[in-house]
């Protein structure tokens, strides 16, 4: 008797049976008995139609209602009819594909979490492993016996692996950003030339330290239009990667050009190159390759990467064939 729980049904058949009786009333009196009985027939007819094709409408969005249940309680799969014509199919059409929008982004919001539980726990391990260091070097410290050559080396140590931790939460900081869409990237015209120099800056000593030699080839009026400053930081990345894949006292190259498709920024090294292994994910989140050192955490590529897609640019790895990994960065002209 779900049927009669809708209150349009009850107030049908209190409006149909009072124009009914009415009905019947009137071809009483003015057609006799032959009238009445054919008005009741016909009206016992079309009142049998009626209510046989309103159960049979009102059955289809009970099944509906069904099955948006079964989803909300983790069903998944649906059995909503979509296949005839009129309102009631269009109806049911955009609820089926309403469920099936909302169970991809239930589906998304589940790997989101599974994803940023994965983070938290590698970016806990990353800051755990120099935390220890720095515990126990502090700990060496406090001892009294230590000379004075021995105590500036340790605290070397401890600048360097302070210097690494706020690199660290700062490159966090940046990807957590990008992800948000709270960054907002300049446009502007940038001279890649002084691009180029601002990134190698901050590695000058690290590289002096290696004896490895930058070369660079870029002409000033090589240019692309973007956010210098993000850039930079992407750019520094990929320089630092290619410094620490290659061996002392090697060679790093960097080369600019531009034409009236885009700017393109080359990276190549002469280290040992990037394993095929490696290659699908050198740009992935916390992915660290067979060769990488110890220290290396496995986000600078992906903060590299980040950031110059956000500047609607390409970043593409690959083995030269003279040796060593190269990195290409391209950023289209703009067509309209």
């Amino acid at each position: 008797m779900k049927y009669f729980r809708n209150p349009e049904i009850k107030i049908e058949l209190l409006t149909y049976g009072a124009v009914w009786g009415l009905g019947m009333i009137l071809s009483g009196l003015a057609g006799g008995m032959s009238s009445l009985v054919a008005v009741a027939i016909t009206g016992m007819l079309f009142a049998l139609l009626h209510f046989i094709s309103s159960f049979f409408r009102y059955r289809r969005i009970d099944n509906m209602s069904q099955e948006i249940d079964r989803f909300l309680h983790g069903y998944t799969v649906l059995q909503i009819n979509t296949q005839q014509e009129g309102e009631l199919s269009v109806l049911e059409s955009e609820v089926s594909k309403l469920i099936l929008r909302l169970k991809n982004q239930a589906d998304m919001l589940k790997k989101d979490k599974i994803y940023l539980s994965d983070s938290i726990a590698d970016i806990s391990h990353q800051i755990r492993t120099p935390l220890t260091s720095i515990n126990l070097i502090v700990s060496r410290l406090s001892s009294q016996e230590l000379t004075v050559d021995k105590r500036k080396q340790l605290l070397m140590e401890l600048d360097v692996l302070l210097a690494h931790i706020d690199w660290l939460i700062q490159s966090l900081l940046k990807i957590s950003k990008l992800d948000a869409g709270t960054v907002n990237l300049k446009s502007e015209r940038v001279q890649v030339s002084l691009l180029i120099r601002e990134a190698i800056e901050p590695l000058e000593i690290p590289l002096d330290i290696r004896s490895q030699t930058t070369v660079v080839e870029c002409g000033k009026e090589v240019s692309y239009t973007g956010d210098r400053a993000w850039m930079r930081e992407a750019l520094s990345n990929i320089i630092k990667n290619c410094m620490e894949h290659t061996p002392e006292g090697g060679t790093i190259w960097i080369k600019a050009q531009e034409n009236a498709i885009y700017t393109e920024i080359v990276v190549r090294d002469n280290g040992p190159g990037i394993s095929k292994k490696d290659l699908p994910h050198l740009f992935e989140r916390f992915y660290k390759g067979e060769n990488s050192s110890e220290k290396s955490v496995g986000i600078g590529l992906a903060l590299a990467r980040m950031i110059i897609v956000s500047q609607k640019g390409t970043v593409s790895a690959e083995n030269h064939k003279e040796g060593g990994a190269q990195f290409t960065i391209r950023f289209y002209k703009s067509t309209v």
